[in-house]
């Protein structure tokens, strides 16, 4: 493949890469169609985090009353993610990951003849289906083992289209204890908002857990000067439960809401399940 940006993967997924954005891209439906797709694709990822870069100041401050002034539609897609969270500090960089992933899928998901896409952004992954078409997603419980242990089913009825992780060992920082939350929604951007607002919630106070302000481990955080969680030890069960008892109240609330369409809660082996849809995890 001719362009820097892109490459084919042995299993035929094509791998997008500027900078610190990765993406792999599976492409399913007539060879003409996975081929204009994967044109398609380059042409929306070329440029992209330029753009990025030049709103950066604005994406990295908390949002407040009003409506951040952002104009690329990337950085608008993290905003609106963000913001029904806007009680609470929060940025849109916390739909950074699965935003990215949205906008590559928007243009591809145009082309006739694709039967089923997906766009995966570091595990926020974004998706597109054809009618009675669908996609199994593997889970994680650790995302510092990284390896899936369990898969949903994805059918082109489900209001789902997005399914984002998060947790302390990920790329990005967290304030809670969870080794992984996996929140299935809408879109990738909405998944990945509300994945980091659920981990954030399991959080809990013990020598095991290690924490560091956000600034100190990198200076550019839109963290700041947070507390995130730099490494957790072995914990007692009962600050396991209660950190999840936590983080379940947060996620049912999402769920009522209409924020998310289910989530998976993981901390040292221990599950727990919201929504009906996500009676298939595990």
């Amino acid at each position: 493949m001719a362009d820097g940006l892109a490459a084919r993967l042995p299993d035929g997924r094509l791998h997008l890469q500027d900078g610190p954005i990765e993406l792999v891209i599976g492409l399913e439906g007539s060879r003409c169609a996975v081929r204009q797709a994967t044109e398609t694709a380059i042409c929306a990822f070329r440029g992209l985090l330029g753009g990025l870069v030049t709103e950066l100041a604005v994406l990295r401050c908390p949002v407040g009353v009003d409506p951040p002034p952002l104009t690329g539609p990337v950085a608008r897609r993290m905003a609106e993610a963000v913001w029904p969270y806007r009680a609470q500090f929060i940025t849109p960089m916390a739909a950074v990951a699965g935003a990215v992933a949205d906008q590559v899928l928007a243009a591809i998901a145009r082309v006739p003849g694709l039967t089923a896409a997906h766009v995966n952004n570091g595990g926020d992954i974004a998706l597109h289906l054809a009618p009675g078409g669908s996609l199994r997603v593997g889970l994680v419980q650790s995302l510092e083992r990284a390896a899936p242990e369990g898969l949903v089913r994805i059918a082109a009825k489900d209001p789902i289209r997005g399914v984002a992780t998060s947790g302390w060992p990920g790329r990005s920082f967290s304030l809670g204890v969870a080794d992984a939350v996996t929140v299935l929604a809408a879109d990738a951007a909405r998944a990945d908002a509300a994945a980091t607002v659920i981990a954030n919630a399991i959080t809990a106070e013990h020598p095991a857990i290690e924490r560091a302000p956000a600034s100190a481990l990198d200076p550019d955080s839109d963290l700041g000067e947070l507390p995130v969680t730099v490494s957790v030890g072995p914990l007692p069960p009962d600050v396991i439960e209660a950190a999840l008892d936590a983080g379940e109240a947060r996620a049912e609330a999402l769920l009522q809401r209409g924020l998310i369409a289910g989530a998976l809660l993981a901390v040292q082996g221990v599950l727990r399940v919201v929504g009906e849809r996500t009676a298939m995890l595990g």
